[in-house]
């Protein structure tokens, strides 16, 4: 049969354990205030995907375990590094410190346009998330001192934030593997 969906069981995926211990994609994301529960399990299932680093849960994000997280993470809480931090500003600044690169994923004056952005090779990259109605907070941005842009063309402005971290964290990791090759 042409084109025969996969079984789970033959995709080879690796378990919550091998996950944790695999080499990471050197990759930190920051969630900025995110009121959904369902949009921080999908951002689990995201950087499980990519087997990102970490993710900062800042503000008023919910952390796990929670059942509405859970619905959508599907067990890459997990899988995936994550700690709770009140204050986000304070997170990036921590990141700055320890030679993290931080970029604010935002719509701002200056901006890079993500198909115009290269991880820089040999640094850690952490992406700032913001809120489903407010973004990324102002302090927040300027904290960073980087800001991303997705592209858009639409009469919409912005994206969900769920759609905004695979977005970002597959033009990271691709770029980044194209690096590699």
């Amino acid at each position: 049969m042409k084109n025969r969906k996969l079984k789970n069981s033959e995709l080879g995926r690796k378990s919550s354990e091998e996950a944790m211990q695999a080499t990471r994609t050197p990759l930190i994301i920051i969630l900025d205030n995110i009121r959904s529960l369902n949009n921080i399990g999908s951002v689990f299932r995201t950087a499980d995907a990519f087997l990102i680093e970490k993710i900062y849960l800042c503000g008023i994000t919910a952390i796990p375990p929670h059942k509405d997280i859970h619905k959508t993470a599907l067990g890459a809480t997990d899988s995936v590094a994550w700690e709770y931090r009140e204050d986000t500003v304070e997170v990036v600044q921590a990141l700055i410190h320890a030679g993290v690169e931080v970029y604010a994923i935002e719509q701002a004056e200056g901006a890079t346009f993500l198909n115009n952005y290269t991880p820089t090779k040999g640094v850690k990259t952490a992406f700032v998330l913001g809120n489903e109605v407010k973004g990324v907070q102002q302090t927040v941005v300027e904290a960073a001192g980087k800001v991303i842009e997705i592209p858009q063309e639409g009469a919409k402005h912005s994206l969900n934030i769920a759609v905004t971290t695979g977005v970002v964290c597959w033009d990271f990791y691709q770029k980044l593997m194209a690096k590699k090759g």
